[in-house]
């Protein structure tokens, strides 16, 4: 399903700051922008994007007073701080350790992104929310600027915007690892609220209903392996994987390269 998503979103500018920043950001998407007295009448915005506490943060009615949604480059709990982190865990295992270069073909928040990147791989982002891709660059200009990136002398993922189907396709050199993590049809409808990111994500893009087509153009495009993200009660994404690696409540099924 397509989303008319800049019938949903608009930029916000609160009255803090240079409003140049926020004109060009409406211009970049073609999306209205609205002062804050403007939301009132427009009831068909979902989603606004507006800067606070030095980030680029998605909002929807319910975040207006309550901080909203930013992309997180700090480690997640559990996960290490130092670079290259330990290549640990189900998620290492399932991506190899020859493995060089990663193509997150899902990126979305980019945590799974940035988790990958911290354990020293090369890796590239593929987003085809321009929502999304937006508030991925903001998160990585600030990545960029952190002290140990720049003592280390590292650059921040590189990062494309579109169809992850059509850009595979044209990669200049084929990955080691394409990962993927679509968005699956929650269990029962009335289970628990989702993480208000996916939440928030789902409103904004949907369901994937082209992951098989995704799934086969990866297939095609890496040069070892795929490895797909689900949750336990998920059917793979392709035939039955060459291995699987389990968390709690999710797993990941690598298909290697014939």
């Amino acid at each position: 399903m397509q989303y008319d998503w800049q019938r949903l979103v608009a930029v916000l500018y609160e009255g803090q700051g240079d409003i140049t920043a926020f004109q060009q950001l409406a211009a970049n998407l073609d999306i209205p922008l609205l002062l804050g007295s403007g939301l009132k009448p427009r009831s068909e915005l979902l989603f606004f994007l507006s800067w606070r506490d030095g980030c680029l943060k998605l909002l929807d009615k319910e975040l207006l007073k309550k901080g909203g949604l930013t992309v997180d480059i700090e480690p997640r709990p559990g996960e290490q701080r130092s670079w290259p982190a330990p290549k640990d865990g189900v998620l290492a295992q399932a991506l190899g350790r020859k493995t060089r270069t990663v193509v997150d073909a899902t990126t979305g928040w980019g945590q799974d992104s940035l988790h990958i990147f911290r354990m020293g791989y090369d890796v590239l982002c593929i987003e085809r929310s321009p929502v999304m891709a937006t508030l991925l660059a903001d998160g990585f200009s600030r990545l960029a600027q952190q002290d140990w990136m720049q003592k280390l002398n590292l650059h921040p993922p590189q990062l494309l915007t579109g169809n992850a189907i059509d850009l595979l396709s044209g990669l200049d050199n084929p990955p080691d690892c394409i990962y993927l993590d679509p968005m699956f049809p929650p269990k029962r409808k009335k289970s628990a609220l989702a993480k208000k990111s996916m939440a928030v994500l789902r409103d904004l893009l949907g369901d994937d209903q082209d992951k098989e087509q995704l799934f086969s153009a990866a297939l095609q495009a890496t040069s070892k392996r795929v490895v797909v993200k689900s949750p336990d009660y998920a059917e793979p994404l392709g035939n039955a994987p060459d291995e699987s690696f389990h968390g709690k409540l999710l797993r990941y099924d690598v298909y290697f390269k014939r």
